[in-house]
């Protein structure tokens, strides 16, 4: 077994028996209504946006563990220096356009030599051996654009993602809306809405979110939320990244490699 394969493993049993130990089962996201965040001028605004209108090849799913998003399955040759993916059949763009083995060859040509091998099919060969690779693909900065387009400016982003730009103003506020009939209906993307606004100063995004104006709120502490109890904190209150409204609902596990659920709370959070 890979070290690849062990890693996912571990992810996928450490999970289970969490929740079997607890005795905690999986709340069921509700469908509908519009989630508001507020964040500081520190990226968060472009990193959340990125995860509602983009997708990558792979996930880390909330429970841990790798799972495909645009690949549908994937293996690797030559000591995992050659890597082959299959791609979706049903993703499409925002405008309309479905996805093609060029477009995530683009994405990825930092990496390597990347070419179709078939019309859903990709070949990927890199420089040096990475059995890693998968998982570095779940990563935000390997979102899958169209071919010859970027993810910035916002206002101009054509994913594939669960949800399509309304408007955006970079470092400012950022709206957008669910995709009808999207491929992963059912299985991510909840809310109906998201917006973000950029809020610098750190009193301020306590108030809006006290007074209900937002959902959820970057914090560096619980200071100027009044009764505390009122509120929810990730990772806690001790040591807080986020303070979050009683009308959130939050998957069982929320993503480490940033405070705002690794870039992906549009389409894991929801509202109850």
């Amino acid at each position: 077994m890979s070290r690849l394969d062990r890693r996912a493993l571990f992810a996928s049993g450490a999970a289970a028996a969490l929740l079997a130990a607890t005795g905690l089962t999986a709340q069921t996201p509700r469908p509908g209504g519009t989630l508001r965040l507020a964040v500081p001028r520190d990226g968060s605004l472009d990193r959340v946006a990125r995860g509602a209108v983009f997708d990558t090849l792979t996930e880390i799913a909330p429970d841990g563990t790798l799972r495909g998003e645009l690949a549908t399955g994937w293996r690797s040759e030559t000591g995992a220096r050659v890597w082959h993916f299959d791609l979706r059949g049903d993703a499409v763009f925002h405008d309309g356009t479905p996805l093609r083995v060029e477009d995530a060859a683009a994405a990825l040509a930092d990496l390597g030599r990347a070419e179709a091998t078939g019309r859903k099919a990709l070949r990927l060969e890199l420089a040096e051996p990475d059995p890693d690779l998968p998982l570095r693909l779940a990563e935000g900065r390997f979102a899958v654009p169209r071919a010859g387009e970027t993810v910035t400016p916002l206002e101009h982003a054509n994913g594939t993602g669960c949800y399509r730009v309304e408007r955006a103003r970079d470092d400012h506020h950022f709206r957008a809306r669910k995709v009808a009939g999207h491929y992963r209906q059912g299985q991510a993307g909840w809310i109906d809405t998201l917006e973000i606004i950029v809020i610098p100063d750190a009193a301020v995004r306590a108030e809006a979110l006290r007074d209900g104006f937002v959902d959820v709120a970057a914090l560096p502490d619980p200071d100027g939320l009044g009764e505390r109890g009122r509120f929810r904190y990730h990772p806690s209150e001790a040591a807080m990244d986020l303070a979050i409204a009683p009308a959130v609902g939050l998957p069982r596990r929320i993503g480490a490699t940033a405070p705002l659920d690794d870039g992906r709370i549009a389409e894991r959070w929801w509202m109850v």
